[in-house]
């Protein structure tokens, strides 16, 4: 007689080892699937099951990367990317806190709500979810996971005083480049991590970090969900972020998932702030020191069981609220927002008559905006992929190698960075036997319009810094004025 699944929650602060034990549990099964809230963490997780179990059984599938052996037997994933109807024996979902998200929750609580494995379910997270999980899973056992090391305050302190092996916080491109430049200036060096790098340039500034070549740490929000990073301290420029809709500060449950990235394994770190960003109050560093935060007792939802009759049936299921207090309708995501700007189109309405075409629609709908230009262009876009598979099944070679080279040029100016360059300088005389700099990165041939290291030569960034680059031009002469735009 086959037993029953197995959910568990396991749930506590960070650096409790919640991820490490899902590993763990997942290469117990012969097969499984774990979600992970990042694609630079989703990575991270690959090599660790690849070192263990080899890269022949190993898949990884986020938003950037698809690696899929034939012989696939474990599942790294973005929570977002998980695949459906697998049937593995085991399946983790990391951070399911991202419930209450109002971005990216829906997609949580779905898989909260409706992922299982046949034999092994976990969820890890705080312990803020507590109270919801046993809502909506009562047939879930709660594991509770004490931090490993402790967290202390140490207030305000400038970016000149800041000891090695820290991380700064900053909540925007503009301000974690010039982060990076002043650690240059002052300390020779520092890492860049954050989203909008590709992968190539995320993994290799983690690894440039992690390897001791610099010994600073510039990022993003993102290094709070569940990088395993070597961090002794953590320090905020800002307390406050723009979240797609407006302004607003951050709760003391986020501060604390970014300030617990320092202090990993038994070593106990701090964390603080610096630059403009005011001191924290004795409630809040009391509170992130402690652990203790307000339960969550709403999450975020978005209607799964979807109506396929018409497009207006669609846009309904996707639109209608829940009966169950706890959950709350998710804001209007970029596919719903996609399906309704292609509905108005007199083309697309004619080409999705039946259940079958309608499914291709939304399926189209739930590709990301991977350029991040306007809503209406990512439309127009969409709705040129639908008319190609709807009419043909298939999507012209040479449309979609034009439109992925666009991609490739429209990502490396929104990043700004010099695809073949290290982001910031290592500290010199590490490894007397390197090339310098500039020679390595010669091979490169795109031409550098701005650096902002400022070097003498900014053809050849000699001392391989921030770079603007500018795509190689058209044989017809310069860019027009809407590729400029890109």
């Amino acid at each position: 007689m086959t037993s029953p699944s197995r959910i568990v929650a396991v749930l506590g602060p960070t650096n409790t080892g919640k991820t490490h034990y899902a590993i763990e549990r997942m290469l117990g099964h012969r097969t499984g699937v774990i979600g992970l809230p990042l694609r630079l963490l989703a990575r991270e997780v690959y090599d660790k099951i690849v070192d263990a179990r080899g890269p022949s059984v190993v898949a990884l599938v986020t938003g950037e990367e698809r690696i899929v052996p034939p012989r696939t037997r474990y599942w790294v994933c973005t929570v977002e990317a998980m695949p459906e109807g697998m049937g593995c024996d085991f399946l983790a979902v990391d951070e399911i806190q991202l419930c209450a998200d109002p971005e990216r929750g829906h997609v949580f609580t779905d898989r909260l709500m409706r992922s299982r494995g046949l034999h092994e379910t976990l969820f890890m997270g705080s312990d803020t979810m507590r109270g919801p999980i046993s809502d909506l899973v009562p047939e879930a056992q709660f594991q509770r996971r004490e931090r490993m090391s402790e967290l202390t305050y140490n207030g305000s302190k400038k970016i000149s005083r800041m000891r090695p092996r820290s991380a700064i916080v900053g909540f925007s491109i503009e301000n974690v480049y010039a982060i990076a430049e002043l650690i240059r200036r002052q300390k020779g060096g520092a890492a860049v991590v954050m989203g909008a790098l590709s992968p190539r340039t995320r993994n290799a500034q983690v690894e440039m970090y992690q390897n001791g070549d610099v010994d600073y740490l510039v990022a993003t929000d993102a290094i709070g969900m569940g990088l395993n990073l070597d961090i002794n301290h953590v320090a905020f420029s800002a307390l406050s972020k723009f979240d797609g809709r407006r302004m607003r500060l951050l709760a003391p449950n986020e501060l604390a998932q970014i300030a617990g990235r320092a202090g990993r394994g038994m070593s106990n770190g701090s964390f603080g702030v610096t630059g403009e960003a005011e001191p924290l109050s004795d409630e809040v560093a009391q509170a992130i020191m402690a652990h203790r935060f307000t339960p969550l007792r709403k999450l975020n939802w978005r209607n799964p069981n979807l109506q396929f009759g018409s497009i207006d049936a669609l846009v309904g299921s996707l639109e209608a609220s829940s009966r169950d207090d706890t959950l709350i309708k998710a804001r209007e995501a970029d596919d719903l927002m996609a399906l309704k700007t292609l509905a108005g189109s007199a083309d697309v309405r004619a080409r999705a008559s039946d259940g079958a075409s309608i499914r291709l629609l939304w399926d189209v709908c739930r590709i990301p905006d991977f350029r991040g230009i306007s809503h209406a262009e990512h439309a127009e876009l969409l709705e040129a992929i639908f008319g190609y598979l709807h009419q043909s099944g298939a999507i012209p070679d040479d449309w979609l190698a034009a439109n992925v080279q666009r991609i490739d040029r429209t990502a490396v100016q929104t990043a700004g960075v010099h695809p073949h360059m290290d982001i910031c300088r290592p500290k010199e005389g590490l490894d007397p036997g390197r090339k310098p700099l500039a020679r390595r990165y010669a091979r490169c041939r795109r031409q550098v319009v701005r650096c902002v290291a400022r070097t003498p030569d900014p053809k050849i960034c000699g001392s391989a810094h921030v770079c603007v680059v500018a795509p190689a031009q058209p044989k017809g002469g310069p860019l027009g004025r809407s590729e400029r735009q890109r």
